[in-house]
Formats: C-alpha cells, sequence, structure tokens
C-alpha cells in the first residue's frame, strides 16, 4: 500500500496524539529487549540504560562546538578520552577526540593520515593505504571521500585474519598508511597487529588500528584470562586506534572515540578556518554541532561501570559466547568461522544455503544477520542474551532439522536476495540492486 504524501500539519499535534503516532509507526520495529537481536544494540542493563537517558536529557540542549561556552562537555570528553587511553596502554603523548560514531571516527583517521602525509611526503601526489579485505566500509568510505586509494589485500583463507605477507606486498611508494582490526565485524578476529605495525614502522608509515568493537571488550577479556593477542598502543608502530564507547563501552549512542600516539599527528585532523567574516571557525571534528548529550552519557557510562563492572559484563558475554560456540560445534551442519577471540562471531554450513537457516529463524523470531564472502550468519553477544541463550540454541537446532529435510527449500525471503547478491559475479550489477533497493526503502510517496 502506497502512503499518502506527508506534509506539514496546519495545526501542530497535541502531545497524546504524537505519542500514539508513534506507538503506531514503531509497532514493526525488532523488540530488542527480548534478547532476539544479535547485533545493532549494547545494553548493561535496564538500570544502567535509564541512568544514560537521564544523563542524556541533561545536555539535550548543549553544543560542544565551543569548548567555552560548555567546558562541562570540554571535561567529559578529556575525560572519556584519558580513560580510554589509559585502557589501551597509552601514554601522556596521547591525544583525542569523541565523535559521532564509528564511521566518523575512521574518516577522522584517513582525514588526518592523509594531510599527514602532504607535510611529511610532500611527493605522494596519489596517496594509498592498504586494508585486509574484512576491514569496515567505512575506509571505502573514507576513500571516497578524502581521496586516498583503498588497496585491499584478500585475508588468510584459513585464520581469516590479515595475510601480513600480503600486506607488506601490497604497499608502494605511494602508500601512508595500513590498517588492521581487532576484532574484524565479520568474524570477530583480531588481525596480526604486532607484526603488520612492525612492517609500517620499518616503512615510516601510519598503523591504524580499528578497534571500534573491540576496544572496549578485549581489554577485560584479556584480564579474564582468555587469550588475546597484542593490539593497541602497547604495540610499538601503532599510532592510531578507533573505539566505540556505544558499543560494549555501553555508552549511549552516538560516542566514538579516535585515538592518536602523539599530538602533532591529531593535530592534523582539525579544521581551522581564522578569516570568515562570522569569527574563527574550529572543528576538531567533522561535525560542527556536537550534541552534549552522547559526551555526558559516555562518561557517565564509563564512571559508573568502572574497570569491575566491564569486568563482570565481559565475563558474562564470554561465557554466554562460549557456550554458544559450544552448541555450534555441537550441530554437525553448522561451524564458526575462524578462531573468534571475543564476542563476535560468525557461522557457516557446506551441506545447505546457510540463508535459508537464517530465514527459518527469522520465523522463530531471532535476527542474524547475514554476510558474505564466505556466506554465514553473523551474531554479536551482549549481556542480556545470557537469559534466552538456551531457547536460542534449541531454535537453531530445530532450524536446523527443518533445513536438513528441506535442503533445496529457497523462499523469496532473506535466503534468496543474500544468497543472489552473493553469487553475482557482475559486482557492478549487484551496487545497482543495493542502490535501487535503498532508493524504494526512502520514498516519500
Amino acid at each position: 500500500m502506497v502512503r499518502p504524501k506527508v506534509i506539514l500539519p496546519e495545526k501542530g499535534l497535541s502531545e497524546e496524539e504524537i505519542l500514539n503516532s508513534i506507538e503506531d509507526i514503531r509497532k514493526d520495529d525488532i523488540v530488542w529487549e527480548e534478547g532476539r537481536v544479535w547485533s545493532l544494540v549494547y545494553h548493561a542493563s535496564d538500570e544502567h540504560t535509564q541512568m544514560l537517558k537521564k544523563i542524556h536529557n541533561m545536555f539535550f540542549s548543549k553544543n560542544a562546538l565551543s569548548p567555552l561556552a560548555f567546558p562541562s562537555l570540554k571535561q567529559f570528553e578529556t575525560d572519556v578520552v584519558s580513560m580510554t587511553i589509559d585502557l589501551l596502554h597509552g601514554d601522556k603523548r596521547c591525544r583525542g577526540s569523541l565523535t559521532s560514531g564509528g564511521t566518523e571516527s575512521i574518516l577522522m583517521a584517513v582525514k588526518t593520515y592523509r594531510d599527514w602525509a602532504r607535510e611529511k611526503f610532500p611527493h605522494i601526489k596519489e596517496p594509498e593505504m592498504v586494508v585486509p579485505s574484512s576491514a569496515h566500509p567505512s575506509f571505502d568510505k573514507a576513500s571516497d571521500y578524502f581521496d586516498v586509494k583503498i588497496v585491499k589485500v584478500p585475508v588468510d583463507k584459513n585464520t581469516h585474519r590479515a595475510d601480513v605477507q600480503a600486506m607488506k606486498d601490497a604497499i608502494t611508494d605511494n602508500t601512508i598508511l595500513m590498517v588492521g582490526s581487532a576484532c574484524d565485524f565479520p568474524r570477530g578476529v583480531v588481525d596480526p597487529i604486532t607484526d603488520l605495525a612492525s612492517i609500517a614502522s620499518e616503512r615510516g608509515i601510519g598503523m591504524h588500528v580499528d578497534s571500534c568493537l573491540g576496544g572496549f571488550m578485549l581489554p577485560f577479556v584479556k584480564k579474564l584470562g582468555y587469550p588475546v593477542p597484542e593490539f593497541d598502543f602497547a604495540v610499538p608502530g601503532v599510532t592510531s586506534m578507533t573505539i566505540d564507547v556505544h558499543k560494549y563501552g555501553y555508552g549511549a549512542k552516538g560516542a566514538s572515540l579516535v585515538l592518536y600516539r602523539k599530538e602533532r599527528l591529531w593535530k592534523h585532523q582539525f579544521s581551522v578556518y581564522i578569516d570568515w567574516s562570522g569569527g574563527a571557525y574550529i572543528a576538531t571534528t567533522m561535525r560542527g554541532t556536537r550534541p552534549g548529550g552522547p559526551i555526558a552519557a559516555a562518561w557517565a557510562a564509563m564512571n559508573s561501570l568502572g574497570m569491575d563492572g566491564y569486568m563482570k559484563l565481559a565475563d558474562k558475554v564470554m561465557k554466554t559466547t562460549k557456550k554458544i560456540i559450544k552448541g555450534i560445534e555441537e550441530i554437525p551442519e553448522i561451524y564458526v568461522l575462524g578462531k573468534p577471540v571475543m564476542s563476535v562471531l560468525s557461522f557457516k554450513s557446506d551441506e545447505f544455503n546457510i540463508f535459508q537457516l537464517g530465514d527459518l529463524l527469522d520465523e522463530k523470531g531471532w535476527h542474524l544477520d547475514r554476510i558474505q564472502f564466505p556466506s554465514a550468519l553473523h551474531i554479536m553477544v551482549n549481556p542480556h542474551h545470557a537469559d534466552i541463550v538456551d531457547t536460542f540454541l534449541k531454535d537453531l537446532n530445530d532450524a536446523v532439522g527443518e533445513v536438513r529435510k528441506h535442503p533445496d527449500k529457497i523462499k523469496d525471503g532473506e535466503a534468496a536476495m543474500y544468497g543472489l547478491i552473493a553469487s553475482l559475479p557482475d559486482r557492478g550489477k549487484v551496487k545497482d540492486f543495493v542502490l535501487n533497493f535503498l532508493t524504494n526503502q526512502y520514498k516519500i510517496q
């Protein structure tokens, strides 16, 4: 059914009318509170979320564009940066900024290296960055925005981690930056950061670690005794990192960090315009207006949880993750890809279409992301999943049984769509398909 064109109402609606309309509009949203969503939401507890909402609302109208107008926001930001630098084994030379999310953090990092390279390597006219194929698409977006060519290197087929030798071989005289993930989104593995950083250091180029997913989990997972490869500023040669507070830092959306080993690198991130008639304009990140709520909530989240709180949450999440992995391993037709280091994992099948399994799980009320190359279902574990893990594993077993009985039954659901996207050799046609799909999603009439 086509919705009628929406225009501004002649007369404003009452609060009751607004709330009723919102309830109707959001009725089809996934009910994440029941633990049936395995991505998008990071929830420490109901009490923690209520506190974040209260703090967020206290700074609802404040703008962190000017550190002079709202010094409270400046303190919150510098405190969050300082606490995170300490967590990731940085020292007093490290600097950084809060952004709206991992994408902006990564964009800022690439912009910073581009401008840094203009000063250090003025002969380079077409800068390049070398990234593993598993790196987040935000690096592709940064390439588009800042004209830094992205050179993608296939990951190791067995470990799904960055291939060190292949990454080294991809470096050219135009390379200004190398990238690794800790952990990566698709399979939850940590790239060999120590080896990559050593290569970057030898070449005198930047080494960025994207730890948007793992930055607030891996330090605590390691303290709990699980094996975690070195990945942060403790590794010589790592020159910058990105970390999301609104993921496993359990802050409010959107709050992320981009951190640098040295202040002189960080300064290349800034935009400074001093000759405007409206006065000097200075922006530390991509945005001008910077909402105060997420900044204050990030500070509140970290201070309210503390080391002890994060340790308890990490322990709960890891125990749940290990239980899920064990449950998957007990089902012969499916298996986990690689060796996930923390609470992010994906699983596939060599016996049937894994996206068909995803569709069946959708019918049972679960929502798992689909990934490709290879095709798999994706999970990110949160504390509230501990309460439903047994139900999930039972439904997973039942769904595998259904697919086993009808392996060729592909319906017009996500299995068909994702199967098509993953299998088409002409990636240009796939891009057109996705663009048309998105365009239709946001049609206004």
